[in-house]
Parts: C-alpha cells; structure tokens; sequence
C-alpha cells in the first residue's frame, strides 16, 4: 500500500494498480470517508492526492496482471508454523501463488519485482515457476527490491529513502530490467541513492539489516539489565556509547522488547538459513538477539509481580499501548501481547488502552498467545478501556507498553487520584519524567534505571 502510493504521487504518468483478494480489504481502499485498512502517517493524504487519477485498488488479479508492464509481488511471508523448518523458516505459500498466477495469466513478457522480505535465493524458485508455466513468447525478468521501512514514518522513508536496494541477475536481460525499475524511482531519489547488486545480495541485504537492527535493540537491553543491577542509567550509557561516530545512537533505546512484522521473523530466518548451510555456531549467534528479547519481557513481568508484592492475583493492572510502536496499529510480535498473556496467568485483572489498535485485533491476539484460554475466560481477566484515564481507574499499577506520545502528557495527577495506593508505574519505554511522577506520589519504577544509591553510603 505505501509503497505503490508513493510511487503513484511521485510518478503521476504511471498507472498504479494495487489488487488483493480481500473484498473488504480494497473496499477499506476505495472508501469514500478514507477510512484505510492501515495507519500510517501522512499515508491518507498521499491517497486521496492519487486515488483515482493514477492509483487504483481493484480485485481483479487478473486484469492488473494483464495490464502490468512491472509487477511487484507483496505477499505476507510469515514463518512456518508446522512442517520442516516450523518456527524459524519463511512460509512461501503466498509467494509461489502469485508467481503461479502472474505464469498461468500473463500473455506477454513481465518484469516480476520480489518486494517481500524472503530467504536468500527466492527468486531462483520464482524463476523455474514462472520459466515452466509461461505462455510461448513471453518472457519474465526477476528483481529483488526488497523494501527498508520503519512503521509510523513509512511514508516519509519511501519519501526520503537512505538508499534503494535493486537487485537482479547479471545478464543483459536481468540488467535491462533493473535499469527499467531504476528509472521509476529516479523520478524523485537521487541516482546515487540507488544501489544495484546482484539477486542474492539484495534478498539476504534485507535479512541481514533488520537483523542487526534488532542487534542492538538486544544488545542495549541487555545493559539494561546491568543497569538495574547496578544503579546505573541506560539513558546516559547509550548516550554516551551513541556519541561515538563509529556507533551511532540510533537503536539505542532500552525497551520492554522489540516487536514488529520483520525482526523476529527475518532473525528466525537468518537461523534457519545458517543450520541449512551446517553454520551451527552463526546459526545459535542469531538466535541468542531473538532469546535476549524473550528474557527482557520476561524479566519485566518479573519485575512487575516482585513490586507489587510478590503476586498480582487479583490485582488491577493497566496496560497503556498494545501496538508493537507507537504511530502504528501493527500488534504484530507486540510485547504487550506477551506482557497480558504473562499478567493472565499469574491471574491478574487487566485493562488495556491503545489509541489505534481494533478492540477486534486485541481479542484476536490474547485467543493466539494463549490458546488454552477461551475467549469467554480471557474476558473475564482482560477489558478494553475507551480511554488511558479510565484504564487505570482502580488500578495498583500502569504499565507504559508502547511509547504512545498521549501517554506522556495525561494529566498524571489525575490518574494517580483514581488509583489505588500505593500507585505504581512501570515505564517499559523510557517515555515518562520519572521524577515528575515521584513527586506525585506514584512509586516509578522505568526500564534501564536501578534504585539510586543515597548520598553518604559507601559501596
């Protein structure tokens, strides 16, 4: 979706046709109040700029295909769930229907774009598909151009990209083919940003740099928790660490744990990838960056019930944020998710607030983390509040999940008068003024920060 509008705005002499099998899902598209399937910022304005002069949102595959001179393939790749490789491998099953259906349909030559994040060496499967079922005289070029978005500032990374990643074979044909897609983001990003590199290094590019992003987010996790032990701040030691140029202080910041459609899952990838190449020791490298983010929730949970007295049963906690981040309602690898299923089963009761999150989605979510539960029990420990306010009326404690901005500017005095004493917050996002709260009253317990050491105690 963002990427196609993006290229329909700044490409306007190019047709831009996105389809999907999912009526209400192009109905979502095609609404006249612009109520989008996803929240992104700045997306809605792109779309009501493009939608009908040279962006449409169709269900007809068919035709699109037909029609299309370059064809981008966005699929959801999610990891096996059963089967070899269940747990870490990439499901392909989206993949290889639609190259089956772009073979079975199209009746002249195609350039096929792989947008969707794959495991290296994809497109050599796309390829034998797309070569044994095509028509006579037609001709399908591949290109791996896989895509590097944040969510919640999406648009403006396709707007202002770090860089475009083209991949393709090394034959005349394959770098025709690059040069056709080079010419389509040319419209708007400098030639120099766009970088082209063979098939292979393009798909494992992707992999390998949501992998090291999520590196660091568990390596500055893992400081947290010395931190804590310690006394010292993860603020000040990322800052400082993030003041070295070789460094940087991007992803640096402590966290309950990282969530999202693509780290866990291209990590889990990267695993699976390594023990099929017999690269044990790469292979339980990667995996510790995904048991790292585990234990992080986990220890926050931890940390939760050993404040609160040594049990949570019974006791009302707020959860404010069930998004994986704030500007997004992706709950996908959320920590909330795993926070509330973690709160259940000590059986605490539970109040959940997210400004963009479906009540829908939520419920989905808590029936997949905890399957031994019914619906009917989860509502019995679990409620959706319609406000940050009214979740934690009552409550014995916050828990800042998602570093929603709202949350930082609630009227603290207010929440803490409707709380029950002693009022507790748990900031797993860095986002609140911890001193600020303490003058309140509220007993703050944030992320990466151990209890100060009194002036006058020798340690």
């Amino acid at each position: 979706g963002p990427t196609c509008s993006v290229i329909a705005l700044k490409c306007p002499h190019i047709k831009v046709t996105i389809v999907d099998l999912n009526q209400a899902r192009i109905d979502a598209w095609n609404s006249s109040d612009y109520n989008l399937p996803i929240y992104e910022p700045g997306l809605e304005r792109v779309v009501r700029e493009t939608r009908g002069r040279n962006l449409f949102f169709s269900t007809d595959v068919d035709g699109a295909i037909q029609e299309a001179d370059l064809i981008f393939v966005s699929v959801n790749t999610p990891t096996k769930k059963s089967g070899v490789g269940a747990g870490y491998a990439a499901d392909l099953n989206y993949v290889e229907k639609a190259t089956r259906r772009i073979a079975q349909t199209a009746t002249t030559s195609k350039i096929v774009v792989e947008k969707s994040t794959v495991p290296c060496r994809t497109a050599e499967s796309m390829r034998t598909i797309l070569e044994a079922n095509s028509k006579p005289n037609t001709h399908f070029s591949i290109l791996s151009n896989p895509e590097f978005l944040a969510e919640g500032t999406a648009v403006d990374d396709l707007l202002n990209p770090d860089r475009v990643l083209i991949g393709s074979l090394q034959t005349p044909l394959g770098k025709q083919a690059c040069e056709a897609l080079c010419e389509v983001y040319a419209n708007w990003v400098p030639r120099e940003r766009i970088l082209t590199v063979g098939l292979w290094s393009s798909e494992l590019s992707k992999l390998a740099a949501n992998a090291m992003l999520a590196q660091r987010i568990s390596s500055i996790n893992a400081l947290s928790a010395i931190c804590e032990a310690t006394g010292a701040n993860i603020d000040e030691v990322a800052h400082a660490i993030g003041k070295d140029s070789r460094i940087g202080p991007k992803f640096l910041r402590a966290s309950v744990g990282f969530g999202g459609s693509c780290f866990q899952k291209d990590i889990l990838n990267l695993v699976y990838l390594s023990e099929s190449l017999h690269l044990p020791e790469v292979a339980a490298y990667w995996r510790q960056v995904v048991e790292m983010n585990e234990y992080q929730k986990r220890r926050f949970t931890r940390r939760v019930v050993d404040t609160l007295f040594k049990t949570i049963t019974g006791k009302r906690i707020a959860i404010l944020g069930f998004a994986f981040k704030a500007d997004t309602g992706d709950t996908r690898e959320s920590a909330a998710i795993t926070l509330v299923k973690h709160f259940m089963d000590e059986r605490a009761l539970i109040t959940i607030y997210d400004p963009q999150v479906e009540h829908e989605q939520i419920w989905m979510d808590l029936i997949e983390v905890a399957p031994t539960y019914s619906l009917h029990q989860i509502k019995k420990q679990v409620s959706i509040a319609p406000s940050a306010l009214e979740a934690c009326i009552d409550a014995e404690a916050v828990i800042i999940a998602t570093e929603w901005k709202e949350f930082a500017l609630l009227d603290w005095q207010s929440v803490y008068e409707h709380m029950l004493k002693p009022a507790f917050v748990f900031d797993g996002r860095l986002l609140l003024d911890q001193a600020k709260l303490t003058r309140i009253g509220f007993k703050v317990s944030t992320i990466g920060r151990g209890a100060e050491i009194p002036e006058g105690i020798m340690v």
